[in-house]
């Protein structure tokens, strides 16, 4: 048996019909990725994922869980970790796999950012909010809001190649920048590219893929790349240019036995003074004026 299945393949491994397949994956429930444009399934996780659902044997995460806050990276919360000194440590390794470490109860938090999914004719489906109720429903677990921000293209400075949207991208052969699947960015790419019309497998990329927001702008200033998707706030920070595409909400799923715990009420605490309002408008790109909010209950 395959260790890395196609749709048709994992359809008839778990007695479903491809649609529904296909489902699955649009609502980021299954684990998958995409090789080339092409579906691919790791049969380890799938089983580990049916076994996740099974009545009676619910995983729960330890209830001493350490202080490590995992997921999606962020300028703005990096910057308020280490500012408050709340003694959290980061693994910032993308959205999905933040979940993952979650469950594991190797983290306490994760930062998660899953594009919304366009629907015709009514509001867009909250994609952050089904994550954690197909994912966490079983952990005794929050989900917190932390800020809206502006995604787009980052760019060289003066944007020589005149780029003005993800066409360009394709038409000029520009060298992009992506992030690492599993990434929100990454997922926010695909979806736009697809909005967008454009073929994913047509644009030049450059290896390896970017694991930060900085690393993007990083490889953009250092001529390695000409343009990448990230926050308006690495642009701003890295004096780059700046093409907005989406606003897009990060929230924090938090368990609940660590939110109460003295580093995440002193990250907390810092994000309502002065200080930490003053960063937020300086970055640019940022909306917190929701920040901790309830956004979802286990």
């Amino acid at each position: 048996m395959r260790e890395l299945m196609s749709t048709r393949e994992i359809a008839d491994y778990l007695r479903l019909k491809e649609r529904k397949i296909y489902d699955l994956v649009a609502r980021e429930v299954i684990p998958h990725s995409r090789v080339s444009g092409k579906l691919l399934f790791p049969r380890a996780l799938v089983d580990e994922w049916v076994k996740r659902g099974m009545s009676g044997t619910p995983l729960v995460a330890s209830r001493n869980a350490p202080a490590v806050l995992a997921g999606s990276h962020d300028p703005l919360l990096e910057w308020a970790v280490r500012e408050s000194r709340c003694g959290l440590a980061t693994m910032t390794y993308g959205s999905l796999d933040g979940i993952d470490r979650l469950l594991a109860g190797t983290a306490c938090a994760a930062a998660i950012h899953i594009p919304a999914a366009k629907q015709k004719g009514g509001d867009d489906l909250d994609r952050n909010i089904m994550l954690a109720q197909d994912r966490l429903a079983h952990l005794d677990c929050v989900l917190l809001q932390w800020a809206t921000r502006e995604q787009g293209l980052v760019l060289a400075a003066r944007n020589p190649l005149k780029i003005k949207s993800l066409v360009d991208l394709r038409k000029r052969k520009t060298r992009v920048i992506i992030r690492q699947p599993g990434a929100g960015s990454h997922l926010l790419f695909l979806q736009l590219l697809a909005e967008a019309g454009v073929d994913s497998n047509a644009l030049t990329y450059v290896n390896p893929a970017a694991q930060t927001e900085s690393d993007v702008a990083a490889a953009i200033l250092d001529g390695r790349a000409d343009a990448g998707l990230a926050v308006r706030a690495v642009a701003q920070q890295f004096h780059l240019d700046f093409v907005p595409l989406a606003v897009e909400r990060l929230d924090i799923a938090v368990l609940r036995s660590s939110y109460f715990d003295a580093p995440l009420q002193s990250l907390f605490a810092f994000t309502r003074r002065p200080l930490f309002q003053r960063q937020a408008k300086m970055l640019a790109g940022y909306d917190v004026a929701e920040l901790g909010r309830v956004r979802w209950n286990a």
